[in-house]
């Protein structure tokens, strides 16, 4: 049986004085993931929060994510993190998914800087891992890229926890996943249909005017 495992990292911001020992801009500090099976159902969840070595939980993305020093105080550094996560997969084949290629690029590099062998298991995952953020765009047959928010309300999809939680950004991002397999034309908000197909050709749908419509 395969399997499919939607990821949603967090990360904090790494200051400019550790450069030389960190050469990005961001650290893991929470992973999320919503497992599902070859029906497209969720069958699972995991998450575990991250303690950075490099970088700060500053006031910005406390207030973005809601995680707090005492959530990161006791958790796991990145290495025990991710092997934790790998037994939590079953041991079928595994397709990791994400919103945007930014997650998969940053497991990459914190992989490298911290000099972490990488396990066969998650060097498969990186190597079939699945962007449907374009792929959303072409069902949407659309030139621009969407915000997992905007998507997520295109699409009438009733939502769970808060954005930018990794759990439950993994777990929403997984239910449009789904849907974007199961309908080959997507069926989207109402309002929002009305207010993107009012538009001329070529214009970008502003969230605002959707919540304007919808009366928000």
């Amino acid at each position: 049986m395969s399997y499919y495992v939607v990821i949603d990292l967090e990360m904090c911001r790494v200051p400019k004085g550790m450069k030389k020992a960190y050469h990005y801009k961001h650290e893991i500090i929470q992973i999320g993931a919503a497992l599902m099976n070859d029906e497209y159902e969720v069958i699972d969840k995991y998450c575990t929060y991250v303690k950075p070595e490099f970088g700060c939980l500053d006031s910005f993305i406390k207030k973005l994510t809601g995680i707090t020093d005492s959530d990161l105080k006791n958790a796991p550094m990145i290495k025990e993190a991710l092997n934790e996560f790998l037994m939590w997969l079953p041991d079928d084949d595994v397709t990791a998914i994400s919103w945007s290629d930014s997650d998969k690029y940053q497991l990459l590099h914190e992989l490298g800087e911290k000099r972490i062998k990488m396990s066969g298991t998650l060097k498969s995952m990186l190597d079939t891992w699945i962007d449907c953020q374009p792929e959303f765009s072409m069902k949407m047959k659309a030139n621009k890229l969407y915000s997992l928010e905007e998507a997520l309300i295109a699409t009438d999809i009733c939502t769970e926890g808060r954005a930018h939680n990794g759990l439950d950004d993994a777990y929403n991002t997984a239910l449009l996943f789904a849907k974007m397999k199961r309908e080959n034309e997507l069926v989207l908000n109402e309002y929002y249909e009305n207010a993107h197909n009012g538009k001329e050709e070529g214009l970008s749908f502003n969230l605002g005017d959707l919540l304007a419509a919808a009366g928000f």
